[in-house]
């Protein structure tokens, strides 16, 4: 079993900084590949980043690239998700997510995820 907080969201004007964390117990997760994903209001759960657990590779929706980046510390058992040039359209739920197969060459869906943390909200002001 494995437990995720996540932390680090608040509120921000646009253009902004934020970085998320996402720290991990009950199991290492430095065998896993781990993911960020984000929920709008009335908006369904979609994928924002995603990294193997070498954190070799990493995975970006379209609408991130080049602002977030994704990292991982696995002796810290954590993850993080720095978002810059934030937007009004970053504004959503955050959640990390824990994808147990070893390797995949793509980013995980939502369904293939086995753990999720809480959330953390992300406010965006214009």
């Amino acid at each position: 079993q494995v437990q995720l907080v996540e932390s680090g969201g608040g509120q921000v004007q646009a253009g902004g900084s934020l970085r998320l964390s996402c720290a991990a117990s009950g199991r290492a997760l430095a065998m896993y590949a781990m993911a960020w994903f984000r929920q709008a209001p009335g908006k369904e759960r979609e994928f924002v980043a995603a990294i193997t657990w070498s954190g070799v590779n990493t995975y970006y929706a379209d609408s991130v690239k080049g602002r977030f980046t994704i990292s991982r510390d696995n002796a810290k058992n954590t993850v993080y998700l720095q978002m810059n040039s934030l937007k009004a359209e970053d504004a959503a739920v955050y959640y990390c997510a824990v994808d147990s197969t070893m390797y995949r060459g793509r980013p995980p869906t939502s369904n293939e995820c086995d753990y999720w943390g809480q959330g953390t909200r992300v406010t965006v002001s214009s």
